[in-house]
């Protein structure tokens, strides 16, 4: 739900007072041995700003204020090609040693990353494969279409993805504060060959936000309105796309504005709730905190599973779904211009899943801080069948082993609120008002469809 919001992006205010951010090691040619600065795509080349985002997404704040001196940028070494089967040239290797050196000045981005598949770890060369791409599929200036769900159905071939807040000034759009989210649904004949329109529920608006699959269709996160409770609601795959709602309350209690969704092999739907609909203007005064639930669509029954977030966000399964992970992105703060807070959380907490022995009923124990991002905030997150972990960051993807350790990134300019895994290490990635692709090696599959 939240933007990117990167510290690699144009510097707030309180970060032009402080200057203490650390330097990429130097990137050294494979041709040459000499060192030369690359810039990482923490942002495009354009910046936009934070009208252009929509409140719905947080974005950096305007670069109106920036100081125009000339800045650092990071840099890695270029991994050389070890035989014939590794000729890629899109690649950087991190050296870790040198990555922790300081500087005085803070290291920023200015230009596109021309190399954007970044080695942490050499783990990471099997799940990009030989020959890893990052294309665009579409760039549409128009609006930030392309923001938050991405549900790709199998059976049908079509992808889901929820908009950024849009303006609509139509009457019935005043209980959402004159906002409001649209579905737009690809169809693929090929990789690249799609055809696109949107959604058109002939049900009201729900303010849609975070989705994934369930049964034939897909479950949505509805962030409700001024009137219209916020909830689950289940659309239909195939046109004409009906919905309907599967829950709205908690015990009477109205929720805040759902965010992320993911479904148990049991059947049981786990949420986040924080409060942006409110903070954004279109949800009333909060009721609840701001939880993680369980909810068991054949019983009704729904159950608080964790607290004490800042800002919960996005949530998935380990592969073997005894983990649990929950991003919190309070370092962000929706407002008529974003703020950044780098003291509040831009963290992935993992949770163990445990059986109660009498009554089989499920707890999570064991909360500890799983990663924290160098880059914005971790938003979507996802799991590889391997237990890596993926969450969109202000930098693009980020991905971690199961034990907590950086093994790699995928440079993305702007950064990614979310994104999909699609069939044999297919990838979108949603960086609002532009769809990219990313192709890793064939093994590199989704967790939730594992296809």
């Amino acid at each position: 739900m939240l933007s990117p919001l990167s510290p690699f992006s144009p510097r707030s205010p309180a970060r032009e007072e402080k200057r203490f951010n650390w330097s990429r090691p130097k990137l050294i040619s494979a041709n040459s041995g000499t060192g030369h600065k690359v810039s990482f795509s923490g942002s495009s080349k354009s910046t936009k700003s934070s009208n252009e985002r929509g409140p719905s997404h947080p974005s950096q704040p305007s670069d109106s204020s920036r100081s125009s001196s000339p800045q650092t940028t990071p840099s890695a070494t270029i991994w050389p090609p070890v035989n014939d089967r590794f000729q890629t040239r899109n690649w950087q290797r991190i050296d870790r040693q040198s990555e922790a050196l300081w500087e005085e000045t803070v290291p920023l981005p200015i230009e596109s990353q021309p190399r954007p598949f970044l080695i942490y770890h050499d783990s990471f060369l099997s799940l990009i494969g030989p020959a890893p791409t990052l294309k665009i599929l579409i760039d549409d200036s128009r609006a930030p279409y392309f923001h938050e769900a991405g549900v790709f159905h199998p059976k049908t071939n079509t992808l889901f993805i929820t908009s950024n807040l849009l303006p609509d000034p139509t009457p019935d759009a005043v209980t959402t504060a004159n906002k409001t989210i649209v579905i737009t649904r690809l169809e693929f004949f090929s990789p690249t060959d799609f055809s696109r329109d949107k959604v058109r529920c002939p049900e009201r608006n729900y303010m849609a936000n975070g989705g994934t699959n369930y049964r034939d269709g897909l479950i949505l996160c509805a962030q409700g309105s001024l009137n219209e409770p916020a909830g689950l609601i289940y659309m239909e795959a195939k046109r004409p796309h009906r919905t309907c709602s599967l829950l709205n309350n908690y015990h009477s209690r109205p929720f805040n504005s759902p965010n992320d969704v993911v479904v148990h092999s049991d059947g049981s739907v786990w949420f986040t709730d924080p409060i942006y609909g409110f903070e954004q203007g279109f949800r009333p005064k909060p009721q609840l905190p701001q939880h993680v639930y369980r909810f068991v669509p054949g019983t009704g029954d729904i159950r608080v599973v964790a607290d004490g977030f800042g800002r919960p966000n996005g949530i998935a399964f380990a592969p073997d779904e005894r983990t649990l992970y929950v991003t919190d992105t309070d370092a962000v703060r929706p407002s008529a211009r974003p703020t950044w807070d780098p003291t509040r959380a831009a963290t992935i907490y993992a949770f163990s899943l445990l059986l109660d022995p009498a009554t089989q009923a499920p707890f999570l124990v064991n909360r500890r801080v799983f990663a924290h991002a160098d880059a914005g905030v971790p938003d979507g997150i996802k799991c590889d069948v391997h237990g890596n972990v993926y969450a969109g960051c202000g930098d693009g993807i980020n991905v971690w082993n199961s034990g907590g350790t950086l093994i790699g990134k995928i440079l993305i300019e702007g950064g990614v609120a979310n994104f999909c895994f699609g069939r044999k290490g297919e990838l979108w990635a949603f960086g609002e008002k532009k769809l990219w692709r990313v192709q890793l090696a064939d093994g590199t599959m989704g967790a939730l469809l594992k296809i």
